[in-house]
């Protein structure tokens, strides 16, 4: 027997000791449990696989689906790290699920049983809300709003503002959709900054932005508005009420935006649908735009893509977005709004930005990139001038 023993030691050890493989299926098992108590709601059984870090801050969460996968394990002896793939989906919003990847520390006890000692994002990988504390979850008719470190009635405001923009949208790009919407308010602009994965300079001033695949579809997890609460703080009602229109028409017209889309037709269209029917002038709402038109200064051509990067340029961001919007707006006063959601439909069809918008023009609008800039500087200095 003891001869034998020494035989097996490199695969299995004497004492049973699992093998790389071994190790691998005894670890997914252990997150297969782990998964299952999260959908369970049982923090009794979460317990008992290893830490309990993250499961308060998911008890309001409304999940369906919750799994890991072992992409890599990494150990020697009984101590061990693991590169996980989460996959989770919210109940009623993501008709995919939505991924992240972990880092796992496991560590094996004297009974020789796997358990997770600690549960991080991978490297390279933003953190998860409930990473950043406890998830406050509160619905409206059309929005699922998850919070850290804010008050009920914040996210129920919140709330409100996506009941109101979904039907908004609806009106201006149709209810072909799934008219269903996740808004994300962290605790502040760092906190917003780190689920994006970007420096929090990146966003300051910037209200809100909207993540998700380009082309959406029913094989993407439902897009995320996150929200600066930093920023969206300093806003009036008709300005909060704008943004969060603006990123839900972003949510609606997400399977009709890919590459072929530029930006100041994506940003200008939602903001279109944002101010329409405020009663915002032009020159109220493009106030960059108008200050520089008045000086003579008309921009030569609509905005390049690299022109809307969130930048120390405040004042050229914004124009970049005024100059957007009112390419949407003279399209829809000059050709219809029917025409523009047209437009921005065709556009997207195409798969890469060569001829997509020269040919959506000549189509849908019967014109030029050529006389439609010359247009758009003329009612720039009507407008503005």
């Amino acid at each position: 027997m003891l001869a034998l023993c020494l035989l097996l030691v490199s695969l299995v050890g004497c004492g049973g000791r699992s093998s790389p493989d071994t190790a691998t299926t005894e670890v997914q098992r252990l997150l297969d449990r782990r998964a299952a108590a999260v959908l369970a709601r049982d923090e009794a059984a979460f317990a008992r696989t290893g830490a309990r870090s993250g499961f308060a801050g998911l008890r309001e969460v409304p999940l369906d689906a919750w799994s890991y996968e072992v992409t890599r394990l990494d150990g020697a002896g009984d101590t061990a790290t693991a590169d996980v793939r989460l996959r989770y989906r919210l109940a009623g919003y993501d008709p995919a699920p939505a991924t992240a990847d972990r880092t796992l520390r496991l560590s094996r006890g004297h009974d020789g049983h796997w358990r997770v000692d600690s549960d991080r994002p991978a490297p390279g990988s933003g953190p998860l809300p409930w990473d950043q504390g406890t998830v406050r979850a509160v619905r409206g008719a059309y929005g699922l709003v998850l919070g850290v470190g804010q008050p009920a009635g914040t996210l129920r405001g919140f709330a409100e503002l996506v009941d109101r923009a979904v039907p908004a949208v609806d009106d201006a790009w149709g209810a072909s959709w799934p008219r269903r919407v996740v808004v994300l308010v962290p605790g502040s602009l760092q906190a917003m900054a780190a689920l994006l994965g970007s420096p929090a300079d990146s966003y300051r001033g910037i209200a809100a932005v909207t993540t998700g695949r380009t082309g959406g579809g029913a094989s993407a997890p439902a897009d995320r508005i996150v929200v600066n609460p930093d920023a969206y703080g300093q806003l009036g009602s008709l300005g909060r009420q704008v943004v969060l229109t603006h990123e839900t028409t972003h949510v609606a017209t997400r399977a009709h935006t890919g590459p072929a889309t530029p930006l100041w037709l994506s940003e200008g269209y939602a903001d279109w649908v944002g101010y329409r029917g405020s009663g915002r002038t032009l020159a109220q709402a493009a106030p960059e735009l108008s200050r520089a038109v008045a000086a003579g200064q008309v921009p030569g051509a609509l905005p390049r893509d690299e022109e809307f990067g969130f930048t120390e340029d405040a004042e050229g961001l914004a124009r970049a977005y005024e100059a957007g919007w009112t390419a949407c707006r003279m399209i829809a006063e000059h050709w219809g709004e029917q025409e523009l959601g047209a437009f921005y439909r065709a556009v997207g069809a195409h798969e890469r930005r060569a001829g997509a918008v020269e040919e959506a023009m000549a189509t849908v609008l019967g014109t030029t990139p050529e006389a439609f800039t010359a247009r758009w500087r003329d009612y720039l200095r009507t407008g503005l001038g």
